[in-house]
């Protein structure tokens, strides 16, 4: 028998995913990039940092709204769900799912090569 409490664990990642790119709070994960690089906390460079991955974080929420209608609805809910488990989330690692996602699926699609051009083999 499956548990209650498991049940409520598994259930949001059987949940649809929105039809625009999510919110996430990147806040933690530009702050330990910026302390990464700094020498405390207390380090001007540090604030920079952060500033400057914020930035980042958010030009690529800017592309991801734009590219969003080209990834497929299962690209979509399997990397949302991918960067919403556990640990920090990040619109840099939720585009570079949906790219790779996306390259694989048109792999499937692209014919193979015609013979001429396939390398031969050595005996």
């Amino acid at each position: 028998m499956i548990l209650p409490s498991v049940l409520a664990l598994g259930a949001p990642l059987l949940l649809p995913v929105a039809e625009s790119v999510p919110v996430l709070n990147v806040e933690p994960v530009c702050q330990g990039i910026a302390v990464q690089g700094g020498g405390s906390f207390h380090d001007p460079a540090v604030a920079k940092e952060k500033q400057d991955c914020l930035q980042s974080e958010q030009e690529v929420r800017d592309e991801l709204v734009k590219r969003w209608s080209t990834f497929s609805a299962a690209e979509k809910n399997h990397c949302v769900n991918e960067s919403r488990m556990g640990g920090d989330s990040s619109y840099t690692e939720l585009l570079t799912c949906l790219e790779m996602a996306h390259d694989v699926r048109n792999l499937g699609s692209e014919p193979p090569p015609p013979p001429s051009a396939r390398p031969r083999r050595r005996r």
